[in-house]
């Protein structure tokens, strides 16, 4: 009886498994195919979030735009999520840094050097000073950022070349964690380049926008309102002290001999003829093209500043290097000219492109112009949003130096043996 009962469960069991089988299979096919709809109509009516307080804006969401590359900011480019922890060195913390932000005598501002186009550096120090990003433990920290404004200080005489770079040996070795790591996590100001090479280093380091003036990237009304392309007066203007560049000089000459076409006055920004803000703007905003040659850097003002009056950059700089290019397809919303060809075969090109393709260009680029403002980072879309993500992907889980070594439980110890808790300043650098 047990052997026979067992038979004939066994039996029934395997007969209830077939007919059980085809059904789920069945039925899995249906769960597939409804779940790929619901998906598709979920997907199109829901916005992707990237971080867990932001949403996308409504300028950058429209799957028929093409000013970042394949339509998607910032998950194509980034990820979808912003997680990171900077710590943000005090002034007072290391001796020698209010130095590199005041100068030697501490009489330079910091409103002024929040001014001009070095105000960056102060305008990202007080952005990550009220982030939810900034964390307040070393020990916790992804990144670590050196308030400096060594620019603005070097500009107003603050510091000499040879006393920053001394200033800063002394700053860096009072910071324990620079020297664990090698500098690979801090994060310090802007970098210029010159004599037509450039500074700026794939592996560690980030394009940054230019300071442009607030009165023209703020939300709401402008210092100054873009006019229609039937209004303005030139077809391209070049707005700029020459500073004895070729590429400069040759567009002093060329709108000498084209006056009608290409603006090029010669700029007071000093004394009582200086141009005011507003008169800067008024200029700018005059012409269908901004033309953005190098100066003592392949690095232009002029380009940002394009968007925000509407008239379409023309990049006359051949080393310039652009922010967020994971993100924006620059060939959608400028144009990049060789700066060997400063001639009037530029003039005939631009004066070749129908406004109806000028006024497409500029559509797309005033989409995307909320990267170059420096917003809080509330603002789902802003320069200083785009560099935290930018920064989130310089992030390493592990860091070394020539001068770092570890154990076999993971403890860090210098040259010498000391663990790292224990590393005492001045250090000396790796």
């Amino acid at each position: 009886m047990m052997a026979s009962s067992n038979k004939t469960r066994n039996n029934f069991t395997s007969n209830n498994q077939a007919v059980c089988t085809r059904t789920n299979q069945i039925l899995a096919l249906i769960l597939i195919t409804v779940t790929f709809f619901l998906t598709r109509i979920f997907n199109q009516s829901c916005p992707n979030n990237y971080s867990s307080t932001s949403s996308i804006s409504k300028s950058s969401s429209s799957s028929q735009d093409l000013y970042f590359v394949n339509n998607a900011w910032p998950n194509r480019g980034f990820g979808n999520q912003l997680s990171l922890k900077i710590y943000v060195y005090d002034e007072n913390e290391i001796d020698g840094l209010k130095e590199l932000m005041y100068g030697r005598d501490g009489k330079i501002t910091v409103d002024s050097c929040l001014k001009g186009q070095w105000g960056t550096q102060v305008k990202i120090h007080q952005l990550l000073l009220k982030s939810r990003f900034r964390t307040l433990k070393k020990e916790d920290a992804d990144l670590f950022f050196v308030p400096t404004y060594v620019k603005c200080v070097r500009m107003m005489g603050g510091l000499t070349d040879k006393e920053i770079n001394s200033t800063y040996v002394k700053v860096l070795s009072q910071m324990p964690y620079f020297r664990l790591s090698g500098g690979r996590d801090h994060i310090f100001g802007d970098r210029t380049d010159k004599r037509d090479t450039s500074a700026f280093n794939t592996w560690k380091d980030i394009i940054i926008p230019g300071n442009v003036d607030d009165s023209m990237t703020s939300y709401g009304a402008s210092l100054v309102n873009p006019l229609p392309l039937s209004k303005r007066k030139f077809l391209a203007n070049f707005l700029g002290r020459v500073q004895g560049k070729i590429g400069r000089i040759k567009l002093v000459e060329l709108a000498k001999n084209f006056p009608d076409k290409l603006e090029s006055p010669e700029l007071k920004f000093s004394g009582p003829e200086k141009l005011g803000r507003k008169e800067y703007f008024e200029h700018l905003r005059n012409a269908k093209f901004c033309l953005a040659p190098r100066g003592e850097s392949s690095w232009t003002l002029r380009f940002y500043e394009s968007f925000f009056v509407e008239c379409v950059p023309v990049i006359l700089s051949d080393q310039v290097e652009l922010p967020f290019q994971d993100v924006v397809d620059y060939s959608q919303i400028s144009i990049k000219w060789p700066s060997t060809h400063i001639s009037p075969q530029l003039l005939d090109y631009l004066e070749s492109i129908p406004d109806k393709e000028i006024d497409a260009i500029i559509a797309r680029g005033r989409k995307i112009r909320c990267l170059y403002a420096y917003a809080p980072e509330t603002q789902p879309c802003s320069a200083f949003v785009g560099i935290l993500w930018e920064l989130q992907r310089r992030v390493r889980q592990f860091h070394q130096s020539a001068e770092t070594f570890w154990l076999h439980n993971g403890s860090i110890i210098n040259r010498n043996f000391v663990q790292f808790h224990e590393w005492k300043p001045p250090m000396p650098l790796p």
